[in-house]
């Protein structure tokens, strides 16, 4: 049942131009146009989208996504963005709020094999190392197999758990990097669930990666709605949109992240769930770059403490070392 807007005021969402960016602001603009509401989509290309090919920690600075929304935002040349909150930066930006942040999508991520290794994994035939890790997704993966993905946190991870496998750097869109791997230039490669489930891509979630293996970036599978702070008709519309459990987990995730200072260019990750009886539990890793060195730590919180819970366990993981592992990635190649 579609609800009725108070007015009819047009509101402008700015958007990247890749297939998921559309996806996603498509999404969004749904929900509001149900509720009422007028939208125009007004694609905005970014600093990531204009250098496709350079490694993301390669730019030096984190939301190569998401800036130049965000002053355009900021500018009134759209009145809303919708974000993957994993490309938005904790630090906020003064005069913008993160309105909304829905229900969350799956923040695993997934190893999607080349049609060479598809039929020997379906045969069970599997060739990896072995080991109660690669015993379960891993090892449908031959030694050496070439890996492509365009995350240091899923490399390391990846090395830690296969040192064996040679990872190697993957940029692109969703659609970019599986041309790659059916053209033969992978053995595989690392995507997030939530983008294939997106875009309906379920063909290609044959292996999905268990946390024990690979922790997903922080706000995996989650978007953010972002408006000016003082643009109240905006932020009420985005209301209806807000998911509380969603938006404590991903706090206490970017908490963590934010008091560790890990930024863009260190192999960390995240993951905060929520229990049936309403208790916060936050799990991360954080790796030196080669995957050699692996401190992973846990926490559990109230759902109403997620800043909390996440600077707690950014200070138990500081002092058993964080800070160093975390150093060793500046210097890496």
């Amino acid at each position: 049942m579609t609800h009725q807007a108070k007015n009819n005021h047009t509101l402008r969402l700015g958007t990247r131009g890749s297939r998921l960016a559309r996806w996603q602001a498509e999404w969004v603009a749904g929900q509001l146009r149900e509720r009422g509401h007028t939208i125009d989509l007004v694609e905005i290309a970014t600093q990531g989208d204009a250098d496709p090919s350079r490694a993301i920690e390669d730019f030096g600075s984190p939301g190569v996504f998401t800036n130049t929304i965000q002053q355009a935002v900021l500018a009134g040349a759209v009145d809303l963005a919708v974000h993957s909150l994993k490309d938005l930066p904790t630090d906020q930006v003064e005069g913008l709020s993160l309105a909304a942040i829905p229900r969350r999508e799956s923040p695993a991520d997934v190893l999607v094999l080349a049609d060479k290794l598809r039929a020997t994994a379906t045969a069970g035939g599997g060739c990896g190392a072995t080991g109660s890790v690669a015993e379960s997704v891993l090892a449908v993966l031959p030694t050496a197999a070439v890996v492509g993905t365009s995350s240091l946190r899923r490399q390391a991870q990846l090395r830690h758990a296969r040192p064996d496998l040679c990872t190697v750097d993957l940029r692109g869109n969703v659609d970019t990097r599986l041309k790659k791997l059916d053209a033969g230039e992978y053995d595989a490669i690392v995507l997030a669930e939530a983008g294939l489930r997106r875009l309906g891509l379920l063909d290609r979630l044959e292996h999905v990666l268990p946390i024990e293996i690979m922790l997903p970036a922080v706000g995996q599978g989650a978007l953010g709605i972002e408006c000016r702070s003082d643009d109240t008709r905006t932020r009420e519309a985005l209301g209806p949109l807000h998911d509380e459990v969603a938006h404590a987990a991903v706090t206490a995730e970017r908490a963590w992240l934010e008091h560790l200072r890990g930024g863009c260019r260190a192999p960390v990750a995240a993951l905060a769930t929520v229990a049936p009886q309403g208790r916060l539990h936050l799990q991360a890793v954080v790796l030196t770059p080669d995957g050699a060195s692996r401190l992973v730590a846990a926490c559990s919180g109230e759902l109403a403490q997620p800043v909390e819970c996440g600077e707690q366990l950014a200070e138990d993981m500081i002092r058993q070392g964080a800070a160093r592992i975390i150093a060793s990635a500046r210097n890496y190649p």
